[in-house]
């Protein structure tokens, strides 16, 4: 996992995150790591909480977050990610005039979330059945959040289930909303925005507003993992 994250094109992913607020890394994760998570799935002794997205209708499904401390590969993931992103998200807090600086390193960020009383780990694992779906959101989770996101996807699109598109829904100013419809392949992290990223008009930049979902799972079953930067309060 961290010999592709290095590998990875960092210059063209930033360029596509300013573009369009998301992008693909594919392979990050082998077969066998996406199939040692879908089975922790069932292993209580990772997991501080489980939700059930109908209750809370959210969509249909079940999520999972992790307790501290995570497992090493989830571990790896935010701190070798979270430095390549740290600058993008100070270049947009910049383009839209907010007073924000995010710190160069994740434990620079956890702390800052401890200080405000965000203490919970965000990192999620996701679970869709036949008619799962994941109504639009975003995840926010206290006064101190990062700008970026990552899902790594744990199942096979047309081998494992059928349906379950990622979709991103963007809201300009004055215009109709526009969808984005997503399907990576298993292995494959995506990165995007968790709420809203800057764009350049006429009269230099402005905020355009971002959620995400999961379309309904026609059949099989989907699993994914989220990891979310900033801790919960």
């Amino acid at each position: 996992m961290k010999e592709h994250i290095g590998k990875a094109d960092w210059e063209a992913v930033t360029r596509e995150l300013h573009d369009k607020g998301y992008a693909i890394i594919p392979g990050v994760l082998t077969p066998q790591e996406c199939t040692a998570l879908t089975v922790s799935y069932s292993d209580a002794a990772l997991y501080r909480k489980t939700i059930s997205m109908e209750r809370y209708r959210f969509g249909a499904g079940e999520y999972k977050y992790f307790r501290y401390p995570l497992p090493p590969l989830i571990q790896q993931v935010r701190e070798e990610v979270y430095p390549r992103l740290a600058p993008v998200a100070n270049s947009w807090m910049k383009a839209l005039n907010i007073p924000r600086v995010y710190p160069l390193t994740h434990g620079e960020l956890l702390a800052e979330c401890k200080a405000a009383g965000q203490d919970k780990p965000t990192v999620l694992i996701l679970q869709y059945g036949q008619g799962g779906h994941n109504t639009l959101h975003q995840d926010l989770y206290g006064d101190v959040f990062f700008p970026f996101q990552l899902v790594l996807f744990l199942s096979q699109p047309g081998q494992d289930h059928t349906g379950g598109e990622f979709v991103l829904v963007e809201q300009r100013p004055r215009a109709q909303s526009k969808a984005i419809v997503l399907q990576p392949g298993r292995g494959d992290m995506l990165i995007f925005t968790t709420n809203f990223r800057p764009v350049q008009g006429s009269k230099g930049y402005y905020r355009v507003n971002m959620k995400h979902g999961v379309s309904e799972i026609i059949d099989g079953h989907r699993h994914t993992l989220g990891i979310i930067f900033h801790d919960a309060q």
